[in-house]
């Protein structure tokens, strides 16, 4: 299963036609404590770069953005009662949407593993 990840700090885990959104282990150690998660609804259709979730944590309120245009199949609906799942396992129990996409060829303008390592070591 192939991760990207976008210079927002989202991840995106493939597996055919649908890919799983969430934030990188880095995005959820700089919010801190997560208190609140706000998910898309199912069936709404996304544009990459389009802000479609919410997450609020002690230190401050961030948008989550598309890494790719689609429509969504699934919320986490999970994280409305255990918004702490996004720190304890940001790329596990702590994902955010799943996207069917309209354009896979847009994962090609995102990084891999070794890409997104690199970029978070050239913010610090």
């Amino acid at each position: 299963m192939a991760v990207k990840y976008s210079k927002d700090h989202e991840w995106i885990s493939v597996e055919g036609d649908v890919g799983t959104v969430g934030i990188s282990q880095y995005a959820q150690e700089q919010l801190g404590d997560v208190v609140f998660v706000d998910v898309p609804q199912v069936g709404r259709k996304i544009a990459k770069g389009e802000s479609v979730a919410v997450v609020e944590s002690v230190k401050a309120a961030s948008d989550i953005y598309a890494p790719v245009t689609g429509e969504v199949v699934e919320s986490n609906a999970a994280l409305a009662d255990s918004p702490g799942d996004v720190n304890a396992e940001p790329t596990g129990k702590g994902w955010f949407f799943k996207i069917k996409f309209s354009n896979k060829a847009e994962l090609d303008g995102l990084m891999d593993d070794a890409a997104y390592d690199a970029f978070v070591k050239s913010l610090g």
